[in-house]
């Protein structure tokens, strides 16, 4: 893989690590290891009032137990405001992004029932090209997608991936209604500071890359390359996740941990200690 590797960790501090937590953080450790690059830890904090106060510790701490340690301090996303304010500036002057009125029962009023993962489309009622505002104060902030046409892009293990991003997702919300940075602009902003080359995370987030590459292009950012793996299921066979109750990740056993994390990565792990256990599982990874 040409050029210098920096992979990065970005959890929600939305709760304790689950089993799937742990997969996607060792994911990426690996890949930066087997690449001789750095990896880093991002909090993802921007949504703060989903955040109780020391989850974040508890994700670092629990991280340690495990022995996945990273290059540099972590930042969050939380104290990283005045970026994200500057990159949504620079778009507004640009004509790349724009003031949004709407509420949701407007947006849903205005484009009838499409859901999509339990979102609607929004229409682009408030497009400038539409009249924008029209003396109403803007509650969020949205990306135009006009002209963003068909995204295309290759997956390391998805494989050729496209999405049209005008149709299929629409102008998509930058900053919120209620003054918080939305996830896709505080995740490329962060992604190109931090000089990340190579993005290796769960497979439920593969259809936020169309977004992020569009913004990318618009801001004039490096684009790195995308690796999304393979998801850890609940017995119900859906995702493990906070939201649907997954249980704090067990580190009473932190070698057991990293042997089951490993095998949902398709690696088989014989080694009798955790330091020994990530050698092996980057030896393994290298062969992949």
């Amino acid at each position: 893989m040409a050029g210098r590797y920096v992979g990065r960790f970005a959890p929600s501090p939305t709760g304790p690590l689950h089993a799937g937590s742990l997969v996607a953080a060792l994911a990426s450790w690996l890949d930066a290891r087997a690449h001789g690059g750095r990896w880093l830890l991002r909090i993802e904090d921007v949504d703060t009032p989903r955040c109780p106060p020391g989850a974040d510790q508890l994700i670092l701490s629990q991280l340690a137990a495990v022995g996945l340690l990273p290059d540099a301090p972590p930042v969050w996303q939380s104290q990283r405001g005045a970026l994200y304010a500057a990159a949504l500036q620079r778009l507004v002057e640009a004509g790349q992004a724009y003031g949004c009125a709407c509420s949701r029962r407007d947006i849903a009023a205005a484009a009838g029932p499409q859901p999509r993962h339990g979102e609607l489309i929004y229409p682009g009622t408030c497009r400038p090209a539409r009249g924008g505002l029209q003396g109403r104060p803007a509650r969020a902030w949205r990306a135009l997608t006009e002209g963003a046409g068909r995204i295309e892009w290759q997956d390391r293990r998805l494989g050729a991936q496209a999405q049209a991003l005008e149709t299929e997702v629409g102008d998509f919300v930058l900053k919120r209604a209620d003054g918080l940075w939305a996830y896709q602009l505080a995740v490329v902003v962060d992604d190109a500071e931090q000089g990340i080359s190579d993005v290796v995370r769960g497979e439920d987030l593969a259809d936020n890359t169309p977004r992020q590459r569009w913004l990318q292009q618009l801001l004039g950012l490096p684009t790195p390359r995308y690796l999304h793996t393979p998801l850890v299921l609940g017995a119900n066979g859906e995702k493990l996740s906070k939201q649907n109750g997954a249980a704090a990740l067990d580190l009473s056993d932190p070698l057991a941990a990293l042997r089951d994390a490993a095998g949902h990565l398709g690696l088989r792990l014989h080694a009798g200690t955790p330091a020994d256990a990530l050698a092996e599982a980057v030896s393994l990874w290298r062969d992949l």
